[in-house]
């Protein structure tokens, strides 16, 4: 074969090769677009008033959406209600197995009762723990607060120089409870959440209810209430035992390694969620030196829509940005800390 033949060949060859090397490249940039181009459509998804995504262990706050807008935050208040309960429990000897009665001003304004608790019935405080967080039941909620409250000293002088009522005296130790861990834009108002006819208005940010969240969670009691998907209660009444199966109102709770945490709903509030994750701890040696650190995000969302839906896409984007924090050496900016 003469060399021009061979060179006519190298050449059609080399412009072969290259017109494939193109195509490979042209594909991948293409690819690479329509990554961040999805991306880009699962967060203009999410059409939440407000959220925010935090790793639970450091507090740093990996994304948010005007988190430290004001906003009603429904049954999400109930996270509060439990820790006052569980502090107490913890600090003052209090015994979450002591039946109380349910009064009849438990009812007033609480809008449902899909347990079908009645004025006169008797029933544990663990157990009450229970029905609010699982079922996040309104009555439960109160029935703590008014139980508790009577038990613990005001935390807020009243100018006018009338007694509190034992549900004043708890919702002061909510409040006390958001000081402490500078949940400076939160106004608790009552046990439970409920917003209609109310004033002053309840109000809380994404933000706070994630410090609260991040709170509740280290407890290993609140954990385990939050976790439990179904869980069956015992009441008196007459002198007869009635007893109810809860069923959590976290349709999430059991995916994707959600363990937790709580919902909420009014017609002020809109859909509200509060998520946490977790994953295997990440085990690092180096040397002789072995770092482990937990993988735990939490989510909340205020407002939303579709709050199943956009929790879902808010923990998989949670653990996307977690793992790029991560691999980045897990740096902290304070400015973005809770």
């Amino acid at each position: 074969m003469s060399t021009a033949v061979l060179f006519r060949n190298c050449r059609r060859h080399t412009c072969h090769y290259s017109f494939n090397a193109a195509v490979i490249f042209s594909r991948r940039l293409f690819i690479a677009f329509l990554a961040l181009a999805l991306l880009g459509i699962v967060r203009a998804a999410v059409a939440a008033q407000a959220f925010i995504i935090v790793d639970s262990q450091t507090g740093y706050v990996l994304e948010e959406q005007k988190s430290r807008d004001k906003r009603q935050m429904g049954s999400l208040t109930k996270i509060a209600t439990a820790m006052v309960v569980l502090d107490w429990a913890e600090h003052k000897g209090g015994n979450l197995n002591q039946a109380v009665i349910i009064s009849p001003q438990a009812f007033v304004g609480t809008l449902e009762n899909n347990i079908g608790f009645q004025p006169g019935d008797i029933i544990a405080l663990r157990d009450l723990l229970y029905a609010a967080l699982v079922q996040s039941d309104n009555i439960a909620a109160y029935t703590l607060a008014d139980y508790i409250g009577s038990k613990i000293e005001s935390v807020a002088p009243v100018a006018s120089g009338e007694k509190m009522s034992p549900v004043d005296v708890f919702v002061g130790q909510m409040n006390a409870l958001a000081k402490q861990l500078k949940m400076e834009r939160t106004r608790f108002v009552n046990p439970h959440g409920i917003d209609q006819n109310v004033k002053p208005m309840p109000y809380s940010t994404a933000e706070d209810v994630a410090r609260l969240t991040r709170y509740a969670m280290n407890k290993a009691s609140f954990r385990f209430y939050v976790s439990q998907k179904e869980r069956q209660i015992a009441f008196h009444r007459g002198g007869h035992e009635l007893r109810y199966l809860l069923r959590n109102t976290n349709e999430l709770l059991g995916t994707h390694g959600i363990d937790g945490v709580k919902t909420g709903r009014t017609a002020r509030a809109g859909d509200c969620l509060v998520l946490s994750a977790n994953r295997e701890s990440e085990i690092i040696k180096q040397g002789e030196a072995v770092s482990i650190f937990p993988r735990h995000i939490i989510v909340v969302l205020l407002g939303s829509p579709n709050r199943f839906a956009e929790g879902e896409q808010l923990i998989a984007r949670g653990w996307q940005l977690y793992d790029q924090w991560a691999a980045a050496g897990r740096l902290v900016n304070p400015k973005k800390m809770l």
